[in-house]
Order: structure tokens, then sequence, then C-alpha cells
């Protein structure tokens, strides 16, 4: 078997980070001498390809593990990308870019950032870290897909995949890999079936207006794609640590492979509390709440359409926020069980005694 190449370090961290640079600033490049954003999500989607197919290539270690783990990616970023290209190219244009294309520095920052705004986010308000200095929003799409590939950077480097450096490759098949297979394919599937109801439903219009997305996955879960994402990114870390578990890699290498938990764990942190529900949840609770319960319908931001706001708290009272659960079976839990264990946490409730009144406020003096 040829030899990995070496580069940086020994885990590839510098290298991807430099390529994961210089891809997002060509994406941005392009995107901002033409002025259009239709390539956007794509480059984000497209970055996992490059990084897993990368680093299986310069590794030059092609054991079924890697071969496998580095699959998983690439069908990952194939099927994400090209359902955002897909979809923006059918919208003609992507709506969060729409009041800052025409500044170089906002629009660097926004469409950096826009990798932290999860596609299937009802919402396109930009709020994760919508304080920061725009120079500084950049930064985000780069961390996002150098650290979610991280499990598979490491597993593909010489010092996990080369034996003459202490590298290790136990059979291919250990309880872990079945797992971490099972686990991806499971997530990858509610991914994709979730992205597809959603956008058909809005394509042919079977949701009527002042009705919550209820069918399909979406009767069981508020954010199902969401929740495969998760574990779709389980999936891929707990494959790629067998080596650290099964083989006899070197202490420092099992730090790595074990400290690459952090792509899992950010995924969560980034979808529970950054960018992913929280702009599914409160907003568009205040946007039912005022199709009832808002302003003139001439000055209403969303149209006016009776009983909106009653059947989405029935909604909300039925269907889990995360955890695919059948409406049946979520409906009756405690709410204590709700808050807490299933997640739906009480800082994402939109409370219409006190902050309804400020939202019919806002919406008339916007409008």
């Amino acid at each position: 078997m040829t030899n990995p190449v070496h580069a940086l370090d020994r885990y590839y961290l510098g290298l991807t980070l430099l390529v994961t640079i210089g891809y997002q600033l060509l994406g941005f490049a392009i995107a901002w001498t033409f002025q259009f954003d239709k390539i956007t999500d794509f480059t984000g989607g497209s970055n996992f390809f490059l990084l897993a197919i990368l680093t299986l290539c310069i590794g030059n270690t092609f054991y079924a593990r890697n071969i496998v783990a580095s699959a998983l990616v690439m069908v990952w970023a194939c099927r994400i990308a090209g359902f955002l290209l897909f979809r923006v190219l059918k919208m003609g244009k992507d709506a969060r870019f729409d009041d800052i294309r025409s500044s170089f520095w906002k629009f660097l920052g926004e469409w950096a950032v826009a990798g932290y705004i999860r596609p299937s986010s009802t919402v396109s308000s930009l709020t994760f870290l919508s304080s920061s200095p725009s120079l500084a929003f950049w930064i985000a799409q780069i961390l996002w897909v150098w650290t979610v590939s991280l499990p598979v950077t490491i597993l593909n480097s010489p010092s996990v995949s080369d034996p003459s450096l202490g590298g290790s490759n136990p059979a291919f098949g250990t309880s872990r890999d079945i797992a971490g297979i099972v686990l991806w394919a499971v997530g990858f599937l509610i991914e994709t079936i979730a992205d597809a109801q959603k956008y058909r439903a809005k394509a042919t219009g079977t949701v009527p207006k002042g009705y919550p997305m209820n069918t399909g996955l979406w009767a069981w879960s508020r954010h199902p794609p969401y929740f495969g994402e998760m574990l779709c990114w389980w999936g891929v870390w707990i494959l790629c640590i067998s080596p650290a578990t099964n083989g006899s890699l070197s202490s420092g290498a099992k730090a790595a492979l074990y400290g690459s938990v952090v792509s899992p764990l950010f995924t969560f942190l980034i979808l529970m509390f950054g960018s992913g529900v929280p702009t599914g949840e409160k907003p568009v609770a205040e946007r039912y709440f005022l199709m009832s319960n808002g302003p003139p319908s001439h000055l209403q931001p969303f149209p006016a359409q009776e009983g909106a706001w009653d059947r989405y708290k029935n909604y909300l009272n039925e269907t889990s926020i995360l955890i695919p659960i059948p409406p049946p079976l979520y409906r009756p839990l405690p709410t204590i069980l709700k808050r807490t264990l299933l997640m739906d946490f009480p800082f994402y409730q939109f409370r219409e005694e006190k902050e309804g009144k400020a939202a019919i406020g806002n919406a008339t003096r916007d409008n």
C-alpha cells in the first residue's frame, strides 16, 4: 500500500482548514462577482465532499472503514448540496440575502454564516451570531464544515491509518461499525424524506394557509430534518472511532479520534440552540398568533387566517419538537417531561400573554 501524504500535521487538521478557507472564499468571490446567491448552500454542502475525498485519497490507506466512512459523508454532502441547489434554482433566489447583496462586507458576513442557518429552517432570518462584527461571520461556515468533518478527517490521517506511524486498522465489521452505519442510514432517510415532504407540500400547496405542516414525518416531529442530521453525524463518529476502541493506536491518536466527538456535539448544539430549532419555534408561533390576533388586515404582515393560532397551539401540544413520536403517545405526556427530557424547553415557547401584545405592536409599526 502506498504511503500516505504527510502535510502540515499528522491529523490533516491544518490542511483541511486551509482547503476549507480557500474553498469558501472562492465560493464567496464567485457569488459576489456575479451578485447571485445560488451557490451559497451548495458551497457549504459540497465542502464536506471535498474534505472527505481529499483526505481519503492523500491518506492512501484504502481500508474498508475509511472508504465507508468517507462515502457516507460524500453521500450526505451530495444529497444536501444537490437538494439545496435544486431548491434555490426553482425559487430563483435566496431571500436571506435580499437586503445585503449590495454591501461587500455584509454580503461576505451573511453569505458565510449561511452555513449555520439550516436550509430546512422555516424562518430565513439570520439570528445566530447576529451581534458579532460582520467580518467575523465568514468564519462561521468554515468552522461548521471543518469541525463537523473531523471524524473522517482524523480517521483518514497518517497517525490513525499509517501503520508505520502507529496507526491501526481493526477488521471492519465491529459492533461500532455496524451501529454507526445503521444510525447514519436511519438519520439520512429521516432527513431526506422530511425535506422532500416539506418541499412537495410547499410546491403543490397541499398544506392550506394557516395550517402547520403536520403530514408525513412532520406529524411526529416539528423538526425531523434536524433530528436526522444529528443521527447522521453521531453515526459517522461512532463508525470512525473503531480504531481507537478495537485497535492498537497510540494515546495521541486515540485522543484525537475520541476528541472528534465535537462533530456530533457541535451539530446538536447549533441545531438545538443556534440557528436551527430557535429560528423555527418562537418566530413561527408569532406568525400564527398574528394570523388570528394581529392588527387589521391592511396592516397584517401575514394574511389573516381564522383559527390559525388555535390550530398551531394544538400542533405544538401533540407534536414532539425533535424526536419523532406518534401524536397519540406524545399528546398525553406530562408537560414537565416534554419541557425537559424531550427538549421542548420553555425558552422556545411564544407566550401570548407576555409577548402577544408586543408582537401586535411591532406588526402595526412595521406595516
